[in-house]
């Protein structure tokens, strides 16, 4: 096997990383609090196909910018290049410090709480389940995309034969299919709106592919597919998952509860399936978490070759950020050993969807000054259609997260400030 073989990876690959990192617990959990509110049906599933239209829109912005911009690192490679390296610096510092160390801390305690096997020290096994999978990275791409691949495949794999289960049984006497209520009034109010926010962190992890641009055999081919096909696949699978436990469960018994999936489960299938399902959860949860271990690290090596005060975590000889893999790791434990992720959680999420939307608008301004290139990327369709609309909806959630929670992202501004002094330090040492 070449060199070139084993150090790029395919578009399936691609795909994959995309699928993982959308596919968590929110799927599972987030319809009974929606129903609270909302029993539509349709506005039910509005909710989830608004929210792939979102992710979609931020996907093909994406991989326009990605195909003009064919560098690794995500909002780092692409804001240092459209605006100014400080704004591409402190997206990227995100990334470093919290970005994906805290996902990894919240999907790696989930982890613990689903598997049926209970133990003394959960946040123990939660940190070796880390390590193994950061060890299962440190070798090769080769090694990285067949883990990567097998645990997608499974994830997928169960939730489309829980669809496909759904689909095929006859219906419950009692469900929760209820079109009664006005469709327009519904999708018209408040409580539609803020569900909308919660079902797109559903949806969160469509950019994955856009860190690992360098890896592909083809980013002008590969990055698109796997952006914007990783994302349909999801959002056919979010909403048809939604429509069978709305067809197999009572109202009342979905109705402001968490475990709505193991509770479809049990009226599909019985008590003994119902307790697999939690084992079932638990591996959706590894690709999870893999796929942000292995992107992750590629933000901090594409910081390391432009930034000296980073240089140590620069690719090894073989193209893997091994420092960086540990460096994030050391990260999520400290995360998970202080509890204090979930906090975090709340402003990285805005700060993110910043550096998101200035992606997107990132497209206009590409438009105008890389005409010869874009002529060789991908075209985002019915331009500048879908990009308005992310721009829109980001706007109006970035400022519910600030009105709703004005303490952590006034805190999160400490965490901008200190990696401003990061970027101005190495400056100096470039300089010195």
């Amino acid at each position: 096997m070449t060199k070139r073989q084993v150090t790029k990876i395919s578009i399936y690959t691609g795909m994959s990383i995309v699928v993982a990192n959308m596919i968590g617990t929110g799927a599972f959990t987030s319809l009974g609090f929606q129903l609270v509110d909302l029993s539509n049906t349709g506005a039910i599933l509005s909710l989830w196909i608004l929210g792939g239209l979102l992710a979609l829109s931020g996907a093909f912005s994406y991989a326009e910018v990605g195909t003009v911009i064919k560098r690794s690192g995500g909002e780092f490679a692409f804001l240092s290049q459209i605006y100014h390296p400080v704004i591409g610096y402190l997206s990227g510092w995100i990334s470093l410090t919290v970005g994906f160390a805290a996902p990894i801390a919240l999907a790696v305690i989930a982890f613990t709480e689903y598997f049926p096997i209970s133990t003394a020290y959960p946040k123990l096994i939660g940190i070796l389940l880390i390590a193994g999978i950061t060890l299962i990275h440190s070798f090769s791409l080769n090694s990285s995309s067949k883990f990567q691949n097998i645990t997608t495949l499974l994830k997928v794999s169960l939730i489309a034969i829980l669809i496909i289960t759904g689909l095929a049984l006859p219906a419950g006497t009692e469900n929760a299919i209820n079109f009664e209520k006005p469709y327009l009034g519904e999708i018209t109010s408040t409580a539609f709106a803020v569900s909308l926010i919660y079902v797109s962190y559903s949806y969160s992890g469509w950019n994955a592919a856009a860190y690992i641009t360098e890896e592909f055999k083809n980013p002008v081919k590969a990055l698109p597919i796997a952006l914007i096909g990783g994302t349909l696949v999801v959002t056919l699978l979010y909403t048809l998952l939604q429509f069978v436990f709305l067809k197999h469960v009572p109202l009342a018994e979905l109705t402001g509860k968490l475990n709505v999936g193991t509770i479809a489960v049990q009226h599909m299938l019985g008590d003994q399936f119902a307790k697999l399902f939690g084992v079932a959860i638990s591996l959706l949860l590894i690709s999870g978490i893999s796929a942000m271990v292995w992107v992750g690290p590629r933000v901090t090596a594409s910081i390391a070759k432009e930034y000296s005060l980073w240089k140590y975590f620069k690719d090894n000889a073989k193209g893997i950020p091994v420092k960086a893999l540990w460096l994030q790791f050391l990260i999520s434990v400290i995360l998970i050993l202080s509890g204090t992720f979930e906090q975090i959680m709340i402003y990285c999420g805005v700060l993110l969807s910043v550096s998101c939307l200035l992606v997107v608008i990132g497209t206009f301004i590409l438009r105008v000054k890389n005409k010869d290139s874009l002529s060789k990327g991908f075209k985002s369709p019915l331009f500048p259609l879908f990009q308005i609309f992310f721009i829109v909806i980001s706007l109006w959630m970035i400022g519910f997260a600030f009105f709703n929670n004005p303490i952590e992202c006034i805190i999160g501004l400490s965490n901008i400030l200190l990696g401003l002094a990061t970027y101005f330090l190495s400056i100096r040492l470039k300089q010195s």
